[in-house]
């Protein structure tokens, strides 16, 4: 990649303006970045000559930031915090190397923590540093090697191997069907209902498989993570729809009861998601050579 020197400042003077900005005073800066004001000053002018415009409105001794010069920093700092980042995950990889992974907070934590101190036996030699993603993200601009991702596999540029089906059951705290009838499916319209963000049409889907059309009922409260909407299934706020890896042990402890014993498949699945160019990476080859004993196979239950 071929750019102009004057878009490439330098790390010293992108690191005065960022500490100015933060801090507000040329003093503090210099206290921080072991400098003299005066070196921090002349930073900022060498930053100003190279960018071809003014940053910094001086009043006596005073230094200030202008206002574009403020959204400049801001944009900085993230930059920097992610070299920051990057230098401290390459001076920590083993000669395996690391892996780092974003993860589905619910999957993540009861279906792949689990199962994870099986991989660190087998495999000391790889770090594996883990961090929550809700939404589908660019590889590019983000610093994942893999992602377990939900969806259909289809991630462009993308490389996946399948770890599990969803199968969902409808779940509620026992008070809130005492004194209730629940013979079927339509039964369960009569209750409130609990929403989760991320599988928005999943209640009318799961009615519809069940021969039952209900657009036009499905109110209720909506959550953003399963975590959140568990906890209201446990305090009898309503019925959740949840994946059947989430309720096992309130099942089976009976602070949830299943309002139907048959399980249904969504037509999403679990994946390991990584991308192309990092196929052959070793610590990743490990973790996904291990994940193919833990993993579903690939039929499916009948649609």
């Amino acid at each position: 990649m071929t750019v102009p020197r004057k878009f490439l400042p330098s790390i010293s003077s992108l690191r005065a303006l960022e500490a100015l900005d933060r801090l507000g005073s040329a003093s503090a800066a210099a206290d921080e970045l072991a400098l003299t004001q005066g070196a921090v000053s002349r930073q900022l002018q060498t930053l100003e000559r190279q960018l071809g415009m003014e940053l910094v409105q001086r009043d006596q001794k005073r230094l200030a930031l202008t206002t574009e010069a403020q959204d400049y920093a801001a944009e900085i700092r993230q930059a920097l915090n992610q070299i920051v980042q990057s230098t401290l995950r390459l001076q920590a990889a083993p000669l395996a190397g690391t892996l780092n992974l974003a993860i589905l907070p619910a999957f993540g934590m009861r279906w792949l923590m689990p199962r994870l101190p099986e991989f660190a036996r087998l495999h000391p030699d790889v770090t594996i540093n883990m961090a929550t993603r809700l939404e589908p993200f660019n590889f590019s601009t983000e610093p994942f090697d893999a992602a377990i991702h939900f969806g259909n596999a289809s991630w462009p540029g993308t490389q996946s191997l399948l770890l599990k089906h969803e199968q969902l059951l409808p779940v509620c705290a026992p008070q809130l069907v005492e004194g209730r009838t629940i013979e079927g499916p339509k039964d369960i319209l009569k209750l409130p209902l609990l929403h989760i963000q991320t599988r928005s049409t999943a209640w009318r889907d799961w009615f519809e498989q069940h021969g039952i059309a209900a657009d036009n009922e499905l109110s209720g409260t909506i959550y953003d993570q399963f975590a959140t909407i568990t906890q209201a299934a446990l305090h009898g706020l309503g019925v959740a729809l949840m994946p059947d890896y989430l309720v096992e042990q309130d099942l089976a402890t009976g602070r949830l009861v299943a309002l139907h014993p048959e399980q249904v498949e969504t037509e999403g699945a679990y994946y390991l998601v990584w991308p192309e160019r990092k196929s052959n990476a070793p610590a990743l080859t490990k973790f996904r050579t291990w994940l193919v004993g833990k993993a579903q196979p690939e039929d499916p239950l009948p649609r």
